[in-house]
């Protein structure tokens, strides 16, 4: 009995410290970190747990990952773990690795970041104002953004998108939001744009290019451009988003596309890209200074992207980075050159918020370092006073109804009146109600911007639809 008793309690031991495991820390590094530092940073990301999803982290100190961990579950349905080795898709960190490409070809001498992009995408039109691979890589080329065309073009977020959808979306597009140079505004497009580039030019897709010229030769073995929605992935996370009936639902992006986008890795990958920007291995002393090297716009005004990469600062040391958002990822890389050290947080769950669990972690890790103290929390601003929106009779509304198409996504929308309240309709998505702002204007929620436009004999013609990276596309009526 006594041993029975005995046996019993080590089976309980060893179920209780897996479990604890699997809860906390699956696949625990934890190296050259003082014991007191790993227990708190440990602390900064417990709230992931054996009944959620979570985050894998991996942090370099001067060339050497000294900490990496797991916390939260890879896969809600089997109960699989995240570990160090878990693969995410980690979204808009894939473009420095699409601009690194580039900077490869260029050493090469077969293209120049200062090409007209229409020498290699000829599809892309002429809008009588040069647009340059070094506008795509800056977020300066003025063109729209595609994942806002493709919505307003049709496609559900569910919906399969590929590199073709773009360019031929690309294609149609006869106004561009600003003069290239003019302005910096975050657009994907140019990136997708990137990785045809690369593909034309080398005749190899991406993937293949990128796999050849910068993972192999890092060890980046668990890394991949991916472009085929069917491909079987080992240890690949799922993703999620919360849920206040179920909890969390799955929320996996649907694309073929890549460049902008696309990048499957785990923080033990991004850590040995990260050690190249000291051993400059791939490409180079003159890839690491191209890359860091600010855009310039042709005011002469200097901005903090480089070549998918952002220069900032948090409380006066100096950072480098990019984050990362699709569907229910999250991702952020971020170093801190001056101390060298980079922190590394992927995320499988949209409320995770990796940006905000880097810099609980940095205060941590660089406590004694910092020049600035914290800042508090910024308190929520006042909204400012609006105007009162005009009071629109049914028989002015009634004046808007009808049906609208533009050439430049090939869709059309229609505008009907519902009681009191003005609606847009389009094809497999719910009606939205238009809001009056002004005279002829109207928004969608706050963040779209609908203004309709009169002929000389002042009937309503069309109008124009902004949004946060789209402007004045054109609606003609029917």
């Amino acid at each position: 009995m006594k041993k029975l008793f005995c046996f019993s309690l080590v089976i309980f031991t060893l179920l209780f410290v897996a479990s604890a495991n699997n809860s906390k820390d699956a696949g625990v590094t934890s190296e050259g970190l003082d014991k007191s530092i790993i227990e708190r940073l440990d602390k900064v990301f417990w709230r992931f747990n054996n009944s959620t999803p979570g985050v894998a982290v991996a942090v370099v100190k001067e060339g050497e990952i000294v900490y990496t961990r797991g916390f939260g579950m890879a896969n809600l349905e089997y109960d699989i773990p995240i570990t160090p080795g878990s693969i995410f898709h980690i979204a808009s960190i894939s473009k420095q690795f699409t601009t690194m490409s580039i900077v490869l070809l260029a050493q090469e001498g077969k293209l120049s970041l200062d090409d007209d992009i229409r020498k290699y995408i000829p599809e892309v039109p002429d809008f009588g104002e040069t647009i340059t691979i070094r506008h795509l890589a800056h977020h300066t080329s003025g063109l729209r953004d595609q994942w806002e065309l493709l919505s307003m073009a049709g496609w559900r977020a569910q919906d399969l998108k590929k590199q073709e959808d773009v360019l031929d979306l690309v294609k149609r597009q006869k106004e561009l939001n600003f003069r290239p140079g003019e302005e910096y505004l975050y657009c994907n497009t140019g990136f997708t744009l990137l990785a045809i580039i690369v593909h034309r030019v080398s005749g190899k897709s991406l993937r293949e290019f990128a796999d050849e010229n910068i993972f192999k030769p890092l060890g980046m073995k668990n890394t991949h451009f991916h472009n085929d929605m069917g491909e079987i992935v080992k240890n690949r996370t799922s993703a999620y988003v919360p849920d206040d009936k179920l909890g969390f639902k799955i929320s996996i992006p649907n694309f073929e596309t890549y460049g902008a986008t696309s990048l499957f890795t785990t923080v033990e990958d991004l850590a040995l890209w990260e050690q190249n920007f000291s051993h400059k291995r791939v490409g180079g002393e003159d890839a690491y200074n191209q890359m860091l090297t600010r855009g310039v716009l042709n005011s002469g005004e200097e901005i903090d992207y480089a070549l998918g990469i952002s220069h900032g600062t948090y409380r006066g040391l100096k950072t480098l980075g990019h984050t990362g958002s699709d569907a229910g990822y999250r991702a952020n890389f971020t170093m801190f050159p001056e101390q060298r050290l980079s922190i590394i947080i992927f995320a499988n769950v949209s409320n995770a918020n990796p940006y905000q669990l880097t810099y609980q972690a940095a205060d941590i890790l660089l406590e004694e370092e910092f020049t600035e103290e914290k800042k508090p929390t910024p308190e929520r601003p006042e909204k400012k006073q609006e105007p009162e929106p005009p009071e629109l009779t049914a028989d002015q509304l009634s004046e808007y109804m009808g049906t609208y198409y533009s050439e430049e996504l090939d869709v059309n929308c229609t505008i009907v009146l519902r009681d009191t309240s003005l609606m847009l309709e389009r094809r497999k998505f719910e009606p939205q109600e238009l809001s009056p702002t002004e005279s002829d204007t109207f928004s969608i929620r706050g963040r779209t911007k609908i203004h309709f436009t009169r002929s000389k004999q002042n009937k309503i013609n069309g109008f124009t639809l902004s949004t946060g990276r789209i402007r004045n596309l054109r609606f003609d009526r029917k």
